[in-house]
């Protein structure tokens, strides 16, 4: 019995299907599915699929033989929504009866090619006027994590992204950060100016006490090299909170 959990992924309970024969007068009834749907997204883009059926289009290539419907949704239902599945930590995905090596894969292939993609819209442009896109990026990087993440953002003398550095990661609800490495980091790129910028696993991006003590920590560090520290971003479930927009900074 080979239990090589690779490519071929165990079958759940009722997720056996019927593979045509070699004559090739049966065909497995998943197959007219996954054209269907794949044509619809083609058509319409992601917008026209709801969270489980996108799940699906991942799944077909870690599972080519079975269908991935009943998979989608009991993933949908461990993690709640298409980009938390994406965000879960290997360990996480692969206690979902069903998921092995393939599926765990494919899943983080495509969160990396999010992540890229969302890099790529600000390496090298002015942040400040592509400040959306900068959102964007963070929330893309950071707001599914189940652990507080802290980042650096790096700018040169035209604010144009030079570095991203994940500082620190933590625990649900706390991260260290040292405002001297901060310094340090931004002499050795010769960084002008920082924007951080962290996540609330809870979901609520008000800023704690503690937010606001490191903050002005990092800011007093940088102000005395001549570097400014133009924002700090708490990224939330759904929204984020700019500490300059809420005069913190």
């Amino acid at each position: 019995m080979n239990n090589n959990r690779g490519m071929e992924e165990i079958a759940l309970p009722g997720f056996e299907s019927a593979y045509a024969d070699v004559t090739g007068q049966s065909a497995p009834h998943f197959q007219s599915h996954r054209a269907r749907l794949r044509s619809r997204f083609m058509d319409g883009g992601a917008d026209a699929l709801p969270d489980y059926e996108l799940l699906e289009l991942v799944l077909f290539r870690a599972i080519p033989r079975r269908d991935v419907k009943p998979l989608a949704k009991a993933l949908l239902v461990r993690f709640g929504d298409f980009n938390h599945t994406l965000a879960a930590s290997p360990a996480r995905l692969a206690e979902v009866q069903g998921v092995g090596s393939a599926v765990i894969q494919e899943l983080k292939i495509v969160e990396a090619a999010a992540h890229r993609f969302a890099r790529a819209e600000v390496m090298e442009r002015s942040v400040i006027s592509g400040w959306d896109a900068l959102v964007t990026y963070c929330r893309t990087a950071m707001a599914h994590g189940a652990v507080e993440q802290f980042r650096v953002l790096y700018l040169d003398r035209k604010n144009a992204l030079i570095a991203d550095e994940a500082q620190q990661r933590g625990t649900v609800d706390h991260v260290p950060v040292y405002p001297r490495e901060v310094a340090r980091r931004a002499l050795e790129l010769s960084a002008s100016a920082v924007i951080l910028a962290h996540n609330h696993p809870s979901g609520d991006p008000t800023p704690s006490a503690a937010d606001v003590e490191i903050t002005q920590a990092v800011h007093r560090a940088l102000d005395a090299l001549g570097i400014v520290l133009h924002d700090h971003l708490v990224i939330g479930k759904g929204r984020e909170i700019s500490f300059k927009g809420e005069g913190l900074l």
